[in-house]
């Protein structure tokens, strides 16, 4: 089994003012580069999905690749995206992350990869939020491409909703200090975001 990282960070950051979220520093580095930090040596190799300058990501030095369909569809055109590039390099799995989540688990892979289903998804439990799915983190069987692209042209947008049609599981952390797959969407975010960087540094 071959899997190629893809770092989802297609979005339009409509909540962050007009700034590329991905880009924006934690910690004197770009939320992307934290995310890159922690998928490197999860995987085989990893790429990029964005629709923005692809020059801005440039200073990566990783492939680059805008989403399959015209649109702005959401992540499922970058998971496709994805997919599409796997599939020309001969990968049969494709693990997914968002570029704006700079702390999920360093074993993401790893447990994903157990008993391996057509998709495994990340979900956080604890004693409050018990059924906390985080369909950007799956590891994904690329067979599914031409399903995805069809649903997609069928006006399919939600990640879960895709998911659910096939055979799929879901691969449980839990929550504990701070939730592993916390993103950052919002000003107030980055600022909870920087705290809890403080936090696991100290």
């Amino acid at each position: 089994m071959s899997v190629l990282g893809v770092i989802l960070a297609g979005g339009l950051s409509t909540r962050m003012r007009g700034k590329n979220k991905s880009l924006m520093p934690l910690a004197s580095l770009p939320l992307i580069e934290h995310a890159l930090n922690r998928l490197s040596g999860q995987v085989d190799r990893i790429i990029i999905n964005t629709n923005g300058n692809h020059s801005d990501f440039d200073r990566f030095g990783l492939p680059i690749v805008s989403d399959s369909i015209d649109g702005f569809l959401g992540p499922l055109s970058g998971i496709l995206a994805g997919m599409d590039y796997a599939a020309e390099c001969g990968y049969s799995h494709l693990l997914t992350v968002a570029a704006d989540t700079p702390f999920f688990p360093d074993d993401l892979c790893q447990r994903l990869l157990i008993d391996c289903y057509e998709i495994n998804i990340a979900k956080t439990e604890s004693l409050v939020d018990q059924h906390n799915l985080h369909p950007t983190f799956g590891l994904w069987d690329v067979g599914l491409r031409e399903s995805l692209r069809a649903a997609l042209m069928s006006d399919m947008r939600k990640v879960m909703g895709f998911v659910k049609k096939h055979e799929w599981r879901s691969i449980t952390w839990i929550k504990k200090d701070y939730d592993p797959f916390f993103n950052v969407n919002t000003p107030e975010d980055m600022e909870n975001a920087k705290m809890i960087f403080t936090g696991i540094k100290k």
